[in-house]
């Protein structure tokens, strides 16, 4: 971080560095205890109005119900775009008709500030998705990571991208067909 400070004539210190970084992983935190809780009241607090998410497009992305709302957006392989639509597509594929608990864990990021109010981060990530079918339970397990970009809007860091890249998942026959 002191890279950053340098480069940009030291207009943050290398505290107010640290603590931007603090913010954004709270915030990443935070997006994920909201899905996995499906606080979907707050789940949008944690992104810009105009967040794009690419999640969807990650070979063994779990997808919303046929019949959600938002099955048209991203079964087009379109990224998501706006914190109520991806609060929708977020929702629709967590607790639509067919109830998904989930887990989700990211480790290590590596932050990077590029501007006073703009960063990047990469995360490794692990999540672990399973619902119930008849007495039949269906789960992914997937590994990777997310590649995010952050905004500071109105003195609050914010996720204003997202894309899942899984590197691997395992998965019952059953899960996709839900």
């Amino acid at each position: 971080m002191a890279m950053y400070a340098q480069e940009h004539n030291g207009r943050m210190s290398a505290a107010e560095q640290l603590l931007a970084v603090e913010e954004i992983k709270k915030v990443f935190a935070g997006r994920l205890r909201c899905m996995d809780t499906k606080d979907w009241e707050r789940y949008a607090s944690f992104h810009t109005d105009d967040v794009v998410s690419d999640s969807w497009n990650s070979p063994g992305a779990a997808r919303p119900a046929e019949d959600s709302e938002s099955a048209v957006s991203t079964a087009r392989g379109g990224p998501v775009v706006g914190g109520a639509a991806l609060t929708a597509a977020i929702r629709a594929t967590l607790d639509g008709d067919v109830p998904v608990t989930s887990v989700h864990h990211g480790h290590t990021p590596e932050i990077t500030l590029t501007s006073e109010t703009t960063a990047v981060g990469v995360w490794a990530m692990e999540d672990r998705l399973w619902f119930t079918r008849g007495s039949e339970t269906e789960w992914l397990h997937g590994y990777g990571f997310y590649h995010e970009e952050y905004r500071k809007v109105a003195g609050r860091w914010l996720i204003s991208y997202r894309r899942l890249e899984r590197l691997s998942v395992d998965a019952t026959p059953g899960f996709y067909t839900r």
